[in-house]
């Protein structure tokens, strides 16, 4: 039997190495799809061995970082991963050295579970029952439903799921959106789960998400305030926390903001300033009231640059009161003035910090207040992304060297990289979140439910391509709810799964297909959002059992449509690769040739300078308008005034108390606001199987040693965390590095629901409520209340 047949084992011990097992007897179909043998091991000393090749690669999954990854290759089996040490580690070009995710890559291509070949459902959706099938029975089915769907229904019928867990440039989602578009089109989607408040919201003030100046230049900034942004797990592009050290050492004050005394905070902050979840923009407006009565803001800056911070400076025909000055001084509509005593009763923090915080900033300048996206997701995260802005424009720290404009923090300068020709002619997109109301009442939806491009839809989802993400169920909310609106035949007709494993989405699959791993395929990634850099990721080793990769099978199901000659438009993958890294040479006088770009694995820019996001229109305005529709600094929204939901899309940022937060009255029945936050031992669910990372970081619920003490929870017990909409049991970690009323639950743990419907995993998404944000149609993914008691 080939070495592509040989099965994967089950390891000994989680800290030993694994290698492909021996050649083991073929498989049938049914139970035996997921079957583990034994194994073999091998040993090694660290040292690379004389018949040992060096494959240098990357990662392409939806993390922070994008890291050189160094594959050491023997008898066809990678035998370890090292990274980046091979040029001089320098302020000016640091390793992309990776984390302990890259270092446990092997573990997850050589798992006992992985999909090994194509199959479709038995029994009901959702039970996770499949059975062996070829690769031809497969793609007929697929291709037959198709064809169907977009007869019967037409385009809006047809949705390609939002997922990451293959973020390459040739991705299987790049090629279905390339296939879909060719044969008419597909409903689409705008924004996405990480930063869709943000990504909405910047723009009402700026005009642009692009408002992050190059890391570089925080070595110029005295104070930095990291509002709800943890990098040392979330990473957040590759050195990160690098470069945060070096303003550290160059004298900048580090202040960070979250319930949780994170990693970020213990290793790099000056202070941790703890805050109760949704009430961000209520100490961001405290601050800003502490700035205008004590007379340090900058008010040259907020006249000459900025429209609606006050009276004299507000769009014609706006009645008296809505500026943002009146509504922080208390003389708008709700008469109440945002002062440090009012903020203290809604944040849980401390009066005296708020204004110590608020001077610091005033007065330290330049500064750079930087926002994560936790705070922006939650019930009403748009507005936190806007008081931001606020505070950056009130201390003039907008387009300097050393400043922050807030917002997105979209890098200023971008880098192009080309992308595969993909054009979708069907314009109707619905937001990111908002899929459920498209499969349940999709036909008729208009645009005051999250529908753009078109008056409404006209049908519901029914057939939906799921390709290398876990959105369908894990990482969207209300697991249980969203299970049986997925469940129902009668909803969706048709679910087409491309994975590696059965993870909760795939086993909603009719047809499953088992991806290649990145470690089998060539492609080129790009930095998460921070980075002058561009990798190729080599193939390493040879594809496994019948594991195929999105362009091959893709190809083959455009052949069934009759559109391959137009699809593949007779490339091979490579040749597809040569032409993206021939259309970026044409962007990009010096990049590498094909060959020298392989043989390297990264490409990096060289820049003189940090970029400084509205330098230009900071230094000429006359010339260089902001991007919006007065050219200046919105603070108030011509925009947002129009649409007519002062409560909870106003014109001006305000604080907006969130339905399941700290004024809530549920609180009664469930008084512990819940959180998820990102965890180092998984890249959102990706990892969550493998045990090496388990190691890493254990599934668990952290709780306040007071909350504890309270309900009676010993550290390390198994607890029951619940609310309306679900249960999880799961261990508890009892801590002070989490603010009293607040408990987390690492997000990404599988939904693995018991039979009484239990998740026994740990899932956050268990307990999170489908109810998307009123401008950007987010997700609220930080907004839960939840009671704890032991299990």
């Amino acid at each position: 039997m080939s070495d592509q047949n040989v099965l994967w084992k089950r390891p000994v011990t989680r800290r030993k190495f694994l290698t492909l097992g021996v050649a083991a007897a073929g498989l049938a179909t049914g139970s035996y799809l997921f079957w583990k043998d034994g194994f073999t091991l091998t040993s090694f000393s660290g040292e690379t061995a004389v018949d040992e090749k060096i494959v240098r690669t990357s990662g392409s999954h939806n993390c922070g970082g994008r890291c050189l990854i160094q594959v050491h290759v023997r008898d066809g089996r990678i035998v370890r991963i090292s990274t980046e040490d091979d040029i001089p580690d320098t302020p000016q070009k640091p390793q992309l050295r990776g984390c302990l995710r890259c270092r446990s890559y092997r573990e997850r291509l050589y798992h006992p579970d992985r999909l090994k070949y194509p199959m479709k459902r038995v029994g009901k959706r959702g039970e996770g029952n499949f059975e062996r099938i070829t690769w031809d029975e497969a793609l007929d089915t697929i291709a037959g439903h198709t064809q169907r769907i977009r007869q019967q229904y037409g385009p809006d019928g047809i949705y390609i799921q939002y997922g990451w867990g293959n973020s390459g440039r040739v991705s299987e989602r790049v090629w279905m959106e390339r296939l879909l578009g060719l044969q008419g089109g597909y409903l689409s989607y705008y924004g996405n789960y990480s930063t869709a408040c943000t990504h909405m919201a910047t723009p009402y003030t700026y005009g642009t998400t692009n408002t992050g100046n190059n890391r570089e230049d925080w070595l110029n900034s005295k104070v930095i305030i990291l509002l709800g942004w943890n990098p040392a797990e979330t990473i957040h592009g590759t050195n990160t926390t690098y470069y945060l050290k070096r303003a550290k050492a160059a004298g900048a004050k580090i202040i960070t903001i979250d319930p949780i005394y994170s990693n970020t905070a213990i290793s790099l902050a000056d202070q941790w300033i703890p805050i109760r979840p949704t009430t961000d923009s209520a100490l961001l407006d405290a601050m800003a009231y502490v700035m205008i009565t004590e007379d340090l803001h900058d008010q040259k800056f907020l006249d000459q640059y900025c429209l609606g911070f006050d009276e004299d400076h507000m769009p014609p025909g706006i009645p008296a009161g809505n500026s943002y000055r009146s509504y922080v001084l208390g003389d708008s509509e709700d008469n109440t003035p945002k002062t440090p005593a009012w903020a203290e009763a809604i944040t849980g923090i401390p009066q005296e910090t708020i204004i110590q915080l608020a001077r610091e900033y005033a007065t330290n300048r330049p500064g750079a207040l930087i926002e994560g996206y936790g705070p922006q997701r939650h019930a009403y995260g748009e507005q936190v992304v806007r008081s931001g802005i606020a505070l950056a424009a009130m201390t003039g720290n907008v387009g300097v060297k050393g400043g922050w404009a807030s917002g997105s923090g979209y890098q200023a300068r971008g880098n192009f990289v080309a992308s595969i020709p993909a054009a979708n002619p069907h314009k109707a997109q619905i937001s990111v979140f908002s899929w459920p109301d498209a499969i349940v009442r999709g036909k008729g939806m208009g645009s005051e439910l999250s529908v753009k491009g078109a008056r409404q839809l006209n049908s519901n989802i029914k057939l939906i391509f799921n390709l290398g993400g876990n959105c369908l169920v894990t990482q969207h909310a209300d697991n249980n709810g969203t299970a049986k609106i997925l469940a129902d035949e009668n909803l969706v007709e048709f679910l087409v799964v491309s994975e590696q494993f059965l993870t909760p989405s795939a086993k909603f699959a009719d047809i499953l297909l088992p991806a290649d791993n990145m470690m089998e395929r060539d492609d080129i990634v790009t930095p998460w959002g921070w980075g002058d850099y561009v990798l190729y990721m080599n193939k390493a080793v040879d594809t496994v059992f019948e594991c195929r990769n999105g362009y091959d099978w893709i190809s083959d199901l455009a052949g069934r449509l009759g559109l391959k000659e137009k699809f593949t438009e007779g490339r091979t993958l490579e040749q597809w690769l040569r032409y993206l890294v021939e259309e970026t040479a044409k962007k990009n006088p010096g990049f590498p040739s094909y060959e020298e770009f392989t043989r390297n694995g990264v490409y990096r820019w060289e820049h003189k300078e940090p970029a400084i996001a509205f330098q230009k229109q900071i230094e000429d305005p006359q010339n260089n308008p902001f991007p919006t529709p007065s050219g200046k600094i919105e603070i108030f929204s011509s925009r947002l005034w129009d649409m007519k939901n002062p409560r909870e899309i106003p014109a001006v940022p305000k604080y907006v108390p969130a339905w399941e937060g700290p004024e809530d009255p549920l609180r009664e029945t469930y008084p512990l606001q819940c959180i998820g936050h990102h965890y180092k031992r998984r890249v959102h669910s990706v990892f969550d199987n493998v045990d090496w990372m388990e190691e890493a970081g254990r599934q668990e619920v952290w709780v306040n040693a007071l909350d504890a003490a309270e309900r009676g929870l010993n550290d390390g017990e198994l607890v029951k965390v619940y609310n309306d909409r679900g249960i999880i049991v799961l261990p508890v970690k009892v801590t002070s590095r989490i603010m009293p009323g607040v408990a987390s639950v690492p997000q990404g743990a599988w939904w693995m629901p018991d039979a009484e419907g239990v998740d026994r995993r740990g899932s956050i998404n268990t307990l999170t409520k489908y109810h998307p944000t009123p401008l950007a149609f987010g997700n609220p993914t930080h907004t839960n209340l939840v009671q704890i008691t032991r299990a």
